[in-house]
């Protein structure tokens, strides 16, 4: 607008001018004036016409320069729009990751196995090969400073059973409310066999006692509730609602199994612990009524530092392996266990375990296990240990003669590893 007010100015200018060149004395015009003004004329005409047609120009090159303008702003528009959409799907991305975490933990060995049967000789167990007893994965995500959740699976391969699994061990949701009040949702460590592990230390060479003769579950799914007491954590205590099935077996049952655990630490490294356990083991159903009740009871008590560990576990079973029989029966056990370190990366370790399986219906059944062994410490999280084990199984059994006593000896040498991160 302002281009063609100008030129209108500069046109009426111009104009004025012609007149005023009109208009002078008759006597000034002769023939050869008024052809110089007629030029004159005739060139401010070209003049303003050029004037003109660069103010149309310079209009049209405006114009366009808006359309660009207005057209780079769309897309620098459009730029911020995509920049901010995609900084927040980063944000959320890091948040994620920073918020979710990877585990993982193998136990491994390579050992010759002699298996001795009294009846028939050695038994296909026997023989030299490597095993992954366990391989725990674990994925554990923080949504807040409450609430967190945890998959772990777990691979095993054993060479005398000649099969890999793969199968589920935790998943749960945990609210941790506070030390004191810490509560799972799914299948997670039960009160008792995780605890003692930890104390243990060695549950890459062999399960604890009440594990390795199957009189616990190490893992369950239900509701699980546990936690320390006081700011000095001198007390402790879980206490789990499952279905009994143990984590391999989802299934549900008739009614729920309890078990719990209540800890003591009079001192640093010190731990005094009891535990117990009833239900009918995920067996009784809607339509399968149980005969009676498994129940356990447990003992630990231990220390455990850097100068050494020592430990002894107890437990007292009854109907454990009778849930649906109407016979009645009762086991127990116990186990003692040490462990000395000779260098910075070298320890000396021993375990012996006894048990009465049956002492009502079999009193021959018995079960007695020891090992020893030196652990080196390869680097932080790799283990390795040099282990020599012995177990003797006995029980009755029935045969055209007299019942008699039948044993089975294990011997077993070679190297076991553990491999955490």
């Amino acid at each position: 607008m302002r281009s063609k007010l100008i030129a209108v100015a500069i046109a009426a200018g111009l104009g004025l001018t012609s007149f005023t060149v009109a208009a002078a004395p008759a006597k000034q015009k002769t023939t050869t004036t008024q052809a110089t003004s007629n030029a004159e004329i005739e060139l401010l005409k070209a003049q303003l016409a050029a004037l003109q047609a660069k103010v149309d120009s310079l209009e049209q090159r405006t114009d366009a320069q808006s359309d660009i303008n207005v057209s780079n702003g769309q897309a620098v528009e459009k730029a911020t729009t995509v920049t901010a959409a995609s900084d927040t799907k980063i944000a959320a991305l890091e948040k994620a990751i920073n918020n979710t975490s990877l585990s993982g933990k193998m136990y491994f060995d390579f050992t010759n196995i002699s298996q001795k049967n009294s009846d028939s000789g050695k038994t296909d167990a026997s023989g030299t090969g490597l095993d992954v007893k366990r391989f725990y994965l674990s994925v554990d995500h923080k949504f807040n400073d409450i609430w967190s959740a945890n998959l772990t699976t777990d691979f095993n391969y054993v060479s005398s059973d000649g099969e890999t699994n793969l199968f589920v061990k935790k998943a749960y949701v945990q609210g941790k409310f506070d030390q004191a009040a810490v509560f799972r949702v799914g299948s997670a460590d039960m009160p008792w066999i995780p605890f003692v592990e930890n104390v243990y230390g060695f549950r890459y060479v062999e399960n604890t006692l009440t594990d390795r003769l199957h009189y616990g579950n190490s893992a369950d799914w239900g509701l699980h509730l546990g936690g320390d007491i006081g700011a000095s954590k001198s007390l402790n205590y879980a206490v789990s609602v499952v279905n009994g099935n143990g984590y391999k077996n989802p299934g549900r049952s008739k009614g729920v199994d309890v078990e719990g655990r209540v800890g003591f630490v009079p001192f640093e490294g010190m731990i005094v612990a009891v535990g117990g356990y009833s239900g009918h083991l995920g067996k009784e159903t809607q339509n399968i009524s149980a005969q009676n009740t498994a129940q356990r009871g447990d003992l630990m008590v231990a220390y455990a530092s850097k100068a050494f560990r020592l430990g002894a576990e107890y437990f007292t079973a009854k109907n454990w392996n009778n849930v649906l029989s109407p016979l009645a029966d009762k086991a127990d056990g116990y186990s003692f266990w040490g462990s000395v370190p000779v260098a910075d990366t070298v320890s000396l370790f021993a375990r012996y375990d006894s048990a009465k399986l049956s002492k009502d219906l079999d009193r021959n059944a018995k079960d007695t296990y020891y090992n020893a062994g030196v652990q080196f410490d390869i680097t932080k999280g790799f283990q390795l240990a040099v282990v020599y084990k012995h177990e003797k199984g006995d029980k009755s059994v029935n045969s055209p003669i007299p019942p008699h006593v039948q044993n089975v000896k294990t011997d077993e040498i070679g190297v076991f590893g553990q491999v955490a991160f």
